[in-house]
């Protein structure tokens, strides 16, 4: 058993439109103890575009343009072979179920800073303690290292969605999005406040993808 605070997960296959390695078909269920433990066999490709779903819906995240905003699509990052349907299950092992939200009419990206909370050893971007950025829902920082990018992105991610992380003094921040290079570099990720994201929406001119 897997003693863990966070809930299980349920990954259905939604669709099939080519031949998968895993043999995963139409219809086949994978449970998930949480977001860090994948069945056994469990397809890597399929983990690395995963992640950030189950991460934010671990987190609270909800996704208002889907019919149970508890739950997400993922499509298979080999040729779109396959998609996903994962969903959260509760403590009695049934499907979260939040309802669409009638009133989405479009993406609303939140303001997010980031901000270098530890600096140690050597950086090849220079970042320095207290350095800041700012962006809006899922777009990338201009010029910003990708490596340190993509370990931000399941908490870019989450924040967007309004995940909300229990164990930060302010659970709309997360200060342990550490560099995968040694680690000398932490970030911290923090979705602004509500009036300060209907400032950075009404000056977004292009809505940017995924419902984000």
């Amino acid at each position: 058993m897997v003693e863990t605070p966070f809930p299980k997960l349920k990954l259905t296959v939604n669709k099939v439109g080519g031949h998968c390695y895993h043999n995963y078909k139409l219809g086949d269920v994978l449970i998930l103890e949480d977001f860090t433990h994948p069945p056994e066999h469990f397809c890597l490709g399929l983990a690395q575009v995963l992640f950030p779903v189950i991460y934010a819906l671990s987190f609270g995240a909800r996704f208002p343009f889907m019919e149970n905003q508890r739950s997400l699509l993922t499509t298979c990052p080999d040729g779109g072979k396959l998609e996903f349907k994962a969903e959260v299950l509760d403590k009695e092992g049934k499907v979260e179920f939040v309802p669409k939200d009638q009133n989405w009419k479009g993406p609303k990206p939140k303001k997010m800073l980031v901000e270098v909370v530890k600096s140690e050893g050597h950086c090849a971007y220079k970042y320095v303690l207290g350095q800041k950025w700012e962006t809006k829902g899922l777009e990338t920082i201009p010029n910003f290292c990708g490596a340190a990018f993509h370990t931000m992105f399941p908490a870019v991610f989450a924040l967007n969605f309004g995940a909300k992380f229990f164990f930060m003094k302010d659970p709309n921040s997360i200060d342990t999005v550490t560099c995968p290079d040694g680690g000398h570099i932490v970030f911290k990720l923090t979705r602004a406040g509500e009036a300060e994201n209907k400032e950075a929406l009404s000056e977004n001119k292009i809505p940017p993808p995924c419902g984000c």
